[in-house]
């Protein structure tokens, strides 16, 4: 069981080091952009970058997920190069027809879901969809086989060319919202060839041999990827309901001020990204149910505290982060925590999605995921009048609680997993107390209010072994942990 722990942290960190840098250097480059890019036209951007996102879903046809749990299903090198090339053309196909088709709609499109005449940003999106989503399925490639050299090493460049041109951009062309969508994707385009270069001939030995040869198994992964992907849209279209519900209802200050506030809980999303692509691969290469069983039961226990810990901290000290990082206080504090909250909680719901997936019961994932579509839908009416967009945080974190107590009820006769309801229970009152006892109580200015929330915080871990928490034998592997790293410190000093 700690081999598989071990490879799962491996992989993750591994996936996240692209996401560090970025959301890193993105949260120091943000008080320059709100300088440089008003609050209108960075709300148009984060729209046009939830579209691409959305479209990318449709454009795959669940192909990209298919592809990840067919590949485990077949240990034979030629017919795994046959499922990545297959999947790879698909999605070449269906994000060149409709690149090609938003290129020449540009005008009419951006009167649609922008409320003007910009076709320029459209055509950036276009190029956003394109490339976004065939990168996702080269980077699929890599995380399949466990690459993690080759992934974090393209990933990596692909930040750096992004920065450099956005802040090339932005900073001196004055391009605005422009150069931050031509930036960005321009960047993910030419990692996307990269990619493609050195895999060349594992793509392109199928596709010649093709007429030979059996078919790509494009309609297979259709038949397993179709029914997710009304359940991934559904699921994604709850950021997009709430930030096309600020924009077109509240305003398109609103819906920036959202964006920034979901970006300055990217310490959250980072830790679930990585989450995201280094568990499914984790979970379907493990063949005996048992061992499957009690792994995924563990990973949720310590995906709750580590996540958890994690949105703590921001419910406490996000007022700071917000001060220090923006170029001017919009008030996006109100709407970080509840934000930081939905991320962790999407990524619980992804256990669930691995088990339906490993029963290959894939349409069960819908039910859930439109439950959780109408209450972001009835939240964000309710809620946002009254609370602006903090309210719009709180729908999203309903609308995610509602779809985990679905997709629980339909999946739990699936695949048993004896989940750990007992220290669950446990950690959930600490991690709760703590935090809204916190905001409740301490104060939100002043170096005091830092040092007393940040004790707060701090108190957690200890408040968690008081409560009975942690085994004896987690116990023990944390103080030989400790131990080896002191004696490593003492043996270099």
């Amino acid at each position: 069981m700690l081999g598989y722990l071990k490879r799962l942290l491996r992989a993750g960190a591994a996936y996240q080091a692209s996401d560090i840098l970025s959301k890193g250097v993105a949260l120091f480059t943000l008080p320059l952009y709100t300088r440089y890019v008003s609050k209108v036209g960075y709300g148009y951007v984060e729209t046009l970058m939830v579209a691409v996102i959305f479209l990318s879903i449709v454009l795959r046809l669940g192909v990209g997920e298919a592809f990840i749990r067919f590949y485990y299903d077949d240990t034979d090198t030629v017919r795994r190069d046959r499922i990545a090339a297959g999947a790879v053309a698909f999605v070449f196909a269906t994000t060149t027809v409709l690149a090609v088709g938003g290129l020449i709609f540009a005008g009419a499109l951006s009167r649609a879901l922008l409320g003007v005449n910009n076709p320029e940003l459209i055509d950036f999106a276009m190029l956003g969809v394109w490339a976004f989503t065939n990168l996702e399925i080269a980077e699929a490639l890599l995380r399949a086989d466990e690459r993690t050299g080759t992934y974090m090493r393209a990933s990596v460049a692909n930040v750096v060319m992004s920065i450099i041109l956005m802040v090339y951009l932005v900073v001196v062309r004055h391009d605005g919202a422009r150069g931050l969508l031509a930036g960005n994707y321009a960047a993910s385009a030419l990692e996307l060839l990269g990619l493609w270069w050195v895999e060349r001939r594992r793509l392109l030995g199928p596709l010649r041999t093709r007429l030979r040869g059996p078919s790509l198994p494009v309609r297979a992964m259709l038949a397993y990827g179709l029914p997710t992907v009304p359940a991934d849209a559904s699921v994604y279209a709850l950021q997009v309901a709430d930030r096309w519900y600020l924009l077109r209802v509240q305003s398109v200050a609103a819906a920036g001020l959202y964006a920034l506030a979901a970006k300055l809980a990217t310490v959250v999303f980072v830790a679930v990204r990585g989450f995201q692509y280094a568990w499914p691969p984790l979970a379907y290469s493990v063949t005996d149910d048992d061992v499957a069983a009690r792994l995924y039961a563990l990973v949720t226990t310590y995906y709750v505290l580590a996540t958890g810990v994690v949105v703590a901290g921001v419910a406490l000290l996000g007022r700071w982060a917000v001060r220090l990082l923006l170029y001017h206080d919009y008030g996006a504090h109100s709407a970080l925590p509840w934000l930081a909250l939905g991320w962790a909680l999407y990524g619980l719901y992804l256990i669930f999605v691995v088990i339906s997936g490993r029963a290959r019961r894939t349409r069960r994932n819908l039910p859930a995921a439109l439950a959780g579509l109408a209450v972001n839908i009835g939240g964000l009416f309710l809620l946002v009048p009254r609370l602006g967009i903090a309210g719009a945080g709180i729908a999203l974190d309903l609308a995610y609680a509602a779809m985990l107590i679905v997709i629980y009820g339909l999946t739990k006769s699936l695949f048993k997993v004896g989940f750990e309801w007992d220290r669950l229970g446990r950690l959930l009152v600490v991690l709760a107390g703590v935090s809204v006892a916190g905001e409740l109580l301490l104060p939100t200015h002043g170096a005091a209010g830092f040092l007393l929330r940040g004790l707060a915080w701090c108190a957690i871990l200890p408040l968690l072994r008081v409560v009975g928490f942690f085994r004896a034998a987690e116990l023990d592997a944390a103080g030989a942990f400790a131990a080896r790293i002191l004696h490593r410190r003492g043996r270099s000093a």
